[in-house]
């Protein structure tokens, strides 16, 4: 009798394990934690090599302050990606059925609880901080929130919205160390047009999705013809940012190399486009992702080289 039970058993304990594991999965990809771990190597690449041009490396590790205000913006970012989740969860279904079919294994009251524990535990180490940078993240988080409620459907104001969103922690670690100079403001507007352009090419890819469940992007509301232009006259505005950096940090540095190496690839994603072949927005958003993950290396060697 035993053994016959044992093999039902083995079966559901089985299967207790990789629902847990889903779930696990699920969680994470609905925190966009992947995402996040990325942002925060960033934030302490560009806070430490960019906008701390005083303290030594020492001073830097033990300000907890700092640390604390990065790891606000790791949980106030991981709670925005569960409540963009939750309001998209059906247009996901057809974007995202792989992440889609495994966050089904989670209930959406979870991802709530999850949603309103995470963004608490935010402001209150925020609080702890002070009581501006407790104004910073409660606001950070309701723009969060009313991006994916309402701005998101809205013509322009989504993709605009988006990329001020990615931008504000960055923003938050400027005001923070008073860092204003020519080069770390043209470098601004450099990623603040490639990270435009990325969701402009994103959009193009969940067009069909947009348009049954009535977003409003420049992919489903003009010609994919004026798209493409707007997106090339972008990149040849983000070119000339780019050469403006060279010549504000000199040709002998990596940055330097970097963004020699973004007016190639501007040129390789504007050529990508007018071929029009079938996946060229899709090659094209994921070489830009490639391309910041390298600009965020670059930063980091050039950074250890001119600090060390």
């Amino acid at each position: 009798m035993d053994s016959q039970n044992s093999p039902k058993n083995s079966k559901s304990f089985s299967s207790k394990i990789f629902t847990f594991i889903y779930k696990i999965v699920g969680f994470l990809l609905g925190a966009r934690i992947f995402m996040t771990v990325l942002l925060t190597f960033a934030l302490y690449v560009s806070t430490f090599f960019l906008f701390n041009q005083m303290e030594s490396l020492r001073a830097f590790v033990f300000d907890f302050k700092v640390h604390g205000i990065i790891f606000c913006t790791i949980l106030t970012i991981s709670a925005g990606g569960i409540i963009n989740q939750f309001y998209d969860r059906e247009k996901d279904k057809l974007t995202k059925p792989f992440r889609s079919r495994i966050q089904s294994f989670i209930r959406q009251k979870y991802y709530l609880y999850s949603y309103i524990v995470l963004n608490s535990v935010s402001l209150t180490i925020a609080f702890l901080i002070s009581p501006r940078v407790f104004g910073f993240f409660l606001f950070y988080q309701f723009l969060m929130w009313f991006y994916s409620h309402k701005l998101a459907k809205m013509l322009i104001i989504n993709n605009l919205t988006f990329v001020s969103l990615a931008l504000y922690p960055f923003f938050g670690m400027l005001v923070y160390y008073q860092t204003f100079s020519d080069k770390v403001f043209l470098m601004a507007v450099f990623l603040f047009l490639v990270l435009l352009i990325m969701d402009i090419l994103k959009d193009q890819l969940t067009k069909k999705a947009d348009l049954l469940f009535n977003y409003h992007t420049l992919a489903t509301d003009i010609s994919s013809k004026i798209n493409k232009q707007i997106l090339i006259l972008l990149m040849i505005f983000n070119s000339i940012i780019s050469s403006l950096i060279i010549i504000s940090i000199g040709a002998n540095s990596v940055m330097s190399y970097y963004f020699i190496g973004s007016l190639v690839i501007h040129l390789l994603i504007i050529f990508i486009l007018i071929l029009n072949k079938k996946n060229s927005n899709f090659i094209s958003l994921n070489l830009f992702r490639i391309w910041i993950f390298i600009g965020i290396l670059s930063m980091l060697t050039d950074g250890i080289i001119t600090k060390y």
